[in-house]
């Protein structure tokens, strides 16, 4: 009989903390069968995916009203995880309606409440947002209640011409109160060091010494990498797990390594703004990677490693705040900025340039969930263990629709799901019952959450 290493348990070094994947050696070998299957099955995750603007929705929603679905223009990206989604239709937030195009939108998306116009002094959303929700119910389990990640800086001032309503609203879909935004972390380093550098408290292993070529590998020492703190609790590791796990090991470590090599070789020589005068422009902060898809991808593999390590069981990522002015110039047959080509008053060249955007958004979950589907948990994914929810504010960004929002639900939740198909609801059904559905299967037993009605059925 062996000793088994406790889930919770972390490598340790000097200002670092490493928390592990699941492994073979975590399940006792003597233990009642309740405790077996908490200790030897991988956890339930959720993500929330927000992407600002909208879609082009002849493009977005499949025609026909059965549960089998084609492939539309704007979800193509996504053929090669089709198994793995629901599309959901006719969810909307009603206490949206009538309001600004887009600021009380944003933190409605995850509270489905009344927002109140402000300048700021006192912000209210009506509701707390889901993942805060669960952060407070089962977010004592992880070293992190839960991970809120993004890409844009938040947005100060009143938007006058919109309505009166304070910028803040738009930068946050984390509230954990309706008064209080959650701050979103932008940098991949400091993100990822709340993983990994933090004074966490947890089991140490020590006292052993390598065997394993691949976790070996996995070791070298490469200057200024928290595997350098940790290395001797990992290799100690080795001799007290099996060689199957002795693989996982690596596969994971080699996981690490690469994330913070992708942020070092990410990082330009920052050099000063020269506005001439016309803009008022500070300096941009260090360690923002200059290739917008390299910023996004990164997060979403700190996302990842937080997930697969049990770091965090929620997560939040932001593709973008509202009204986002970043240019997207970068993709071919694009000249401009989101927001700018969401009013494409449908124009084609312009309605064109739009759909491009948001097909590249849709790209870059792909990326995600493909990553998801290949990092193994004892006989399941991550993804099989996740539920991934990803969608927009807006159905259309040029109307400024907020019926039948744009929305994908990926993964499995560990049984707690059964991808593969559409879920047409009645129309005009609140986004707010998807919601209950969910943090219902996150294992929180709650009757409503914001103006539900009920839980959303037809997920599983």
């Amino acid at each position: 009989m062996h000793q088994p290493i406790p889930r919770r348990t972390l490598l340790k070094g000097l200002g670092a903390s490493l928390a592990l994947p699941w492994l073979e050696a975590m399940t006792p070998t003597i233990c009642s069968a309740a405790q077996s299957k908490q200790l030897s099955e991988p956890p339930r995750r959720i993500a929330y995916l927000f992407m600002p603007n909208g879609v082009r929705p002849d493009h977005w929603t499949p025609p026909g009203d059965g549960e089998k679905w084609e492939m539309t223009p704007m979800l193509k990206p996504l053929a090669n995880v089709k198994d793995e989604l629901i599309l959901l239709e006719n969810l909307w937030h009603e206490q949206t309606t009538g309001r600004n195009g887009h600021w009380p939108k944003v933190p409605a998306w995850l509270s489905g409440g009344f927002v109140v116009r402000t300048s700021g002094r006192d912000m209210d959303t009506g509701n707390i947002s889901a993942d805060q929700f669960l952060a407070q119910k089962i977010g004592m389990r992880t070293p992190l209640p839960s991970l809120e990640l993004g890409v844009d800086a938040a947005y100060t001032g009143v938007d006058n011409i919109g309505g009166g309503f304070t910028r803040i609203y738009g930068s946050h879909i984390a509230w954990k109160d309706p008064h209080t935004p959650v701050p979103k972390e932008i940098l991949p380093q400091l993100a990822f060091d709340r993983l990994f550098r933090s004074g966490t408290a947890g089991p140490v292993l020590s006292g052993f010494n390598p065997n394993t070529q691949a976790v070996n590998q996995s070791l070298q020492r490469d200057d200024n990498s928290v595997l350098d703190l940790v290395l001797e609790d990992a290799k100690s590791l080795q001799r007290k797990v099996s060689t199957k796990d002795r693989l996982k090991l690596a596969e994971y470590l080699e996981s690490v390594r690469a994330v913070e090599r992708q942020i070092e070789n990410s990082m330009k020589p920052q050099v000063r703004w020269i506005n001439e005068g016309k803009y008022e422009l500070a300096r941009p902060g260090q360690g923002i990677p200059e290739d917008h898809q390299e910023h996004v991808r990164l997060m979403l593999d700190i996302m990842m490693l937080a997930f697969w390590t049990d770091s965090t069981r929620i997560a939040t990522f932001m593709f973008g705040n509202a009204q986002t002015g970043r240019n997207f110039s970068f993709i071919d047959g694009v000249k401009g900025s989101f927001h700018q080509l969401s009013h494409h008053r449908d124009e084609p060249k312009i309605r064109d340039q739009y759909e491009k955007i948001g097909y590249w958004h849709v790209e870059q979950v792909a990326y995600c969930l493909e990553k998801m589907k290949q990092l193994d948990e004892g006989g399941s994914s991550l993804l099989d263990n996740s539920m991934v929810l990803f969608g927009s504010s807006l159905k259309d960004g040029n109307r400024h629709d907020n019926h039948d929002l744009p929305l994908v639900l990926a993964g499995r939740g560990a049984g707690a799901l059964r991808p593969g198909r559409r879920v047409r609801a009645e129309v005009d059904t609140p986004f707010c019952n998807l919601h209950l559905a969910l943090i219902q299967r996150m294992g929180v037993e709650i009757e409503t959450f914001g103006d539900s009605t009920a839980s959303l059925k037809g997920l599983s």
